[in-house]
């Protein structure tokens, strides 16, 4: 997170979608700047230092989708997608490209400036500022050749480190901390987003994929993250 106030690339092609986000974000205090298609907005991001992309899929000369898998594939900034509500198999694609969490059309301005600020929360968080001098309370699961731990915010698989986004390391983590408890996917929403309304549940199905690829030796016979079928998932137990 830049010392400032925080800047926020916001990719739309639609003017009206432009000047409709940029008001509220920028009365909240944020530096707003703006892309209308796919290749300016990783332009200006290489030019920029942005502590948040707010990007539609639907976009001409490069789409929402390559622009994040391109982003991620350099960079950890936080990046939330603008779907249209009809276009579930893009919001899986865009979660699985990396994307940190999503809106589908129509929302409200309420929602917006809410998700945009709990993104940026999560950021500063993640990044060892909760923004009162305060970290969070440390704990460390061992479980076999996993390590996870929460103060340093890391997790290690045989001496490794494993990268994981925001999101996968508070899934995770929540997880470790009960081990054998079976969660359900609204109560992991809720604890990594602060609420599971207007999120489809099987969300959370495309995360802990993506933790499997990490930290399992076999994901489709994973020894950690269990699934708990027709509920949500379980951490195993341990000894």
């Amino acid at each position: 997170m830049s010392d400032g106030p925080a800047r926020i690339l916001l990719v739309d092609d639609e003017q009206s979608i432009q000047k409709l986000l940029t008001y509220p974000l920028r009365k909240d205090g944020y530096e707003v700047v703006s892309a209308h298609d796919g290749r300016e907005a990783l332009d200006i991001y290489k030019k920029g230092d942005f502590d948040l992309v707010v990007l539609d899929i639907m976009l001409p000369k490069l789409d929402g989708i390559e622009v994040c898998r391109r982003l991620r594939a350099e960079s950890e900034v936080p990046i939330i997608m603008l779907t249209a509500r009809d276009d579930e198999s893009d919001t899986v694609i865009g979660l699985e490209m990396g994307a940190d969490d999503y809106i589908t059309k129509p929302f409200s301005l309420r929602e917006f400036r809410s998700r945009v600020k709990a993104t940026l929360r999560r950021a500063q968080i993640a990044g060892g500022n909760s923004g009162d001098g305060t970290r969070p309370a440390a704990q460390r699961i061992v479980a076999g050749d996993l390590v996870i731990d929460s103060e340093r915010r890391e997790v290690t698989l045989r001496g490794e480190p494993v990268k994981l986004t925001y999101v996968e390391f508070e899934i995770l983590a929540n997880l470790a901390s009960r081990p054998g408890v079976v969660m359900a996917r609204e109560k992991i929403l809720e604890h990594v987003w602060g609420d599971s309304e207007y999120r489809d549940p099987r969300t959370i199905d495309v995360h802990i994929r993506h933790i499997r690829e990490k930290i399992e030796t076999e994901p489709r016979n994973p020894e950690y993250l269990l699934t708990a079928r027709g509920t949500g998932y379980r951490f195993r137990d341990i000894e």
